[in-house]
């Protein structure tokens, strides 16, 4: 393996490391959220409850990614920029 393939692995370790560790603290802030309702409510969350949390995220996140990519495009292919007028 030359070092251009071992620096190409290491890199791709560390994101496959970092997605690993991202998802965990996904999965720690559910369960923590879910021990908390229970705790403070006195109730458990049933399952349409966690599909709708679930899908408002996945939702916000969706609608988020999507106007943030609009702004980027926006600004590559210039439409953020001010119009020239020809008389000044």
């Amino acid at each position: 393996m030359g070092k251009g393939a071992s620096k190409a692995y290491i890199s791709a370790m560390w994101k496959a490391l970092l997605l690993i560790v991202l998802f965990a603290l996904l999965a720690l802030a559910f369960w923590f959220a879910g021990v908390t309702w229970e705790r403070f409510a006195g109730e458990t969350i049933p399952a349409f409850g966690w599909v709708a949390i679930v899908g408002g995220v996945f939702f916000s996140l969706l609608v988020g990614g999507g106007l943030m990519a609009l702004v980027f495009y926006s600004s590559r292919h210039g439409y953020d920029e001010g119009r020239h007028h020809a008389d000044e």
